[in-house]
């Protein structure tokens, strides 16, 4: 990735770069150290006045789909049995054939495209606003104001303070993960690694960390199926299905190497595939779910009945290994959960009594696994931070906390409450160690802090994605002017010709540029009531005759709901997400992909 990177800016006179790499927060740390490495004077690269940017959505970037790139070499892919056997010439000749037919398509297809994109993006305009107002109303204007003068500064300069950042007492994953490897690094380099610790190119310490994360990734598989209800669209479904085969192929890749640290396993996976064939002669649907796969872990190994352990054994220092890796798993999904409670219990409209999310989820799963690795290592120390996470533990703390009487008196129109004994503070907040104590304002502070953050980046990159629709539109209606401006200038252009010829190609020529014309007329009348559409988005004036799809109740970004116990009783009006606004049903007109040639003048 760092050489094709370095060699495809190299020698460009483009001055600022967008890099939308899927991982790009990770992997520009040090990408210039590593440019270093390279001796080869080709990819050298004059960083003078050259910016490049590697954030997934920056300022004026809006909502841009960084993955549009590689889908046209994803669907090139295919050419590749035939154009490995041509010559230069000619495989470049095919590419270019197959790239200027996606290209040709995709420009008749701008007619119906580009209202999709506006119809969502102001649908998605007018929910963040209506966040990041709800957020802010119930934030002090001093907090919003010089949070507002942080943000914009850091925009400007990343080297200042960043609001998206959190101050973090308790381990987590990542910085175990960078432990582990640094101390097998320094056993392999004294030579005192234990003999079957390295199987390959695979430490040990690497498979207990991929397996952590083919579970969390068969949790969230799970409550993604779950969220898309009984009955789930013909996309949604394919969507699912592929992360399914996608997830399973992982698992099957992590067996095969699981099983050389582990032989003893190879038997007992072979007496539950013996088992499952016995049920599913009585199964109208056989098999098992990729979610219900049980990978073995460890400390499954541990809390297995019957002869498993005894079958399968495993060395003291890989459950130590595991161990340290769930202490980081469970602080940082129970610090997880604490922020999102901290949010929803300052902004009282979203709330759900029930919190079924995948960070709680996430912590029983690790405290689960605690059980077992900490009877097995005699260590119980775990036990006095991390307590068995129940239904009625995840709540907020008191309305108390976030006194405000400014918003004691936006509250005077709601119903009046009941008189009830208020609960204490779950253990959550108060449990030693914790990061957020309950009357610690500052944490619950950087919490909203860093929601505010993210919700205001939201709604300001949907604002430019309405921005820039808008000015590409016009700038196709102006594209198919030009172009048919463009054809008409062909005719008679080519001297010395006559009779026939000139006949053919003036005709030519002519047709080329009333179709263009035609395809400016025809998206000119398409896209006619998008610009009352936009207005009103803008100036908040959708009706709720025009509003559809619209979601019962809200959840987080991970899907925790938060409970807020002061607010039961009142009235929940405006509290569900705002609808979607769309357009009337238009008629899809006919286009000319099969007719228009593209052809040069």
């Amino acid at each position: 990735m760092d050489y094709m990177f370095f060699r495809s800016i190299a020698g460009s006179p483009l001055v600022r770069f967008f890099v939308s790499y899927d991982i790009a927060c990770q992997w520009h740390i040090h990408v210039w150290d590593r440019l270093r490495q390279y001796e080869d004077e080709t990819i050298t690269i004059d960083g003078w006045g050259k910016f490049v940017t590697f954030l997934a959505s920056p300022p004026t970037l809006r909502n841009t789909d960084g993955e549009a790139p590689e889908r046209g070499w994803a669907n090139a892919n295919p050419l590749a049995c035939s154009t490995k056997e041509m010559g230069p010439g000619s495989r470049r000749d095919t590419l270019d054939d197959h790239f200027n037919d996606a290209n040709h398509k995709k420009i008749i297809a701008l007619g119906y495209m580009l209202p999709k994109k506006v119809e969502n993006a102001v649908a998605e305009m007018v929910r963040t606003r209506q966040a990041l107002d709800d957020l802010e109303a119930s934030l002090g204007a001093g907090a919003v104001a010089e949070w507002e003068t942080m943000a914009q500064a850091w925009e400007k300069d990343s080297a200042k303070p960043n609001l998206f950042a959190t101050l973090r007492k308790d381990q987590h994953v990542a910085q175990v993960h960078a432990e582990l490897a640094a101390e097998a690094a320094a056993r392999e380099a004294a030579g005192k690694e234990k003999v079957g610790a390295v199987r390959g190119d695979m430490h040990i310490t690497e498979l207990v960390g991929m397996g952590l994360q083919l579970e969390d990734q068969q949790r969230i598989l799970v409550f993604d199926v779950a969220a898309t209800g009984l009955h789930p669209t013909d996309g949604q479904r394919r969507a699912m299905i592929e992360r399914s085969s996608k997830l399973h192929r992982k698992i099957v890749a992590w067996m095969d190497l699981q099983v050389k640290f582990f032989p003893g396993l190879g038997n007992v996976r072979e007496m539950e595939d013996a088992e499952r064939a016995r049920l599913a002669e009585t199964q109208p649907i056989p098999g098992v779910s990729v979610s219900d796969i049980k990978l073995w872990m460890p400390s499954a190994i541990a809390a297995a009945p019957g002869s498993v352990a005894r079958d399968v054994p495993v060395e003291d220092e890989i459950h130590q290994h595991e161990y340290r890796l769930r202490i980081g798993q469970a602080e940082e999904a129970l610090h997880k959960v604490r922020r999102l409670l901290l949010v929803r219990t300052h902004v009282y409209h979203l709330k759900d009594e029930h919190s079924r999310g995948r960070s709680a989820s996430q912590y029983r799963a690790a405290q689960q696994a605690l059980v077992s690795l900490g009877r097995v290592l005699k260590c119980h120390d775990w036990q006095r931070t991390l307590l068995e996470l129940k239904l009625d533990d995840v709540r907020g703390l008191p309305q108390a906390t976030f006194h405000d009487p400014e918003r004691k008196k936006k509250k005077g129109r709601r119903r009046k409450r009941q008189a009830r004994v208020e609960r204490p503070a779950s253990w959550i907040w108060t449990t030693t160690g914790a990061e957020y104590d309950p009357a610690d304002g500052a944490a619950m502070n950087e919490a909203v802090q860093i929601e505010w953050a993210r919700t205001r980046a939201r709604s300001h990159r949907w604002k430019e994605e309405v921005d820039l629709l808008e000015e590409e539109m016009a700038r196709v209606r102006h594209f198919f002017a030009w172009r048919a401006a463009h054809w008409r200038e062909q005719v008679g252009r080519r001297a010395l010709l006559e009779g026939p010829q000139l006949e053919g190609e003036t005709a030519y020529a002519l047709r080329q540029a009333a179709v263009q014309e035609e395809l400016s007329e025809s998206v000119a009348e398409e896209w006619e009531p998008l610009a009352e559409l936009v207005r009103r988005g803008r100036a908040g004036e959708l009706e709720e005759s025009e509003m559809v799809g619209a979601s019962e109740g809200a959840t987080g970004e991970d899907g925790d709901g938060g409970s807020d116990e002061d607010d039961k009783g009142e009235s929940t009006e405006g509290e569900a997400e705002d609808p979607i606004p769309v357009l009337p049903r238009r008629e899809i007109k006919t286009t000319y992909v099969d007719e228009v040639l593209v052809m040069e003048g």
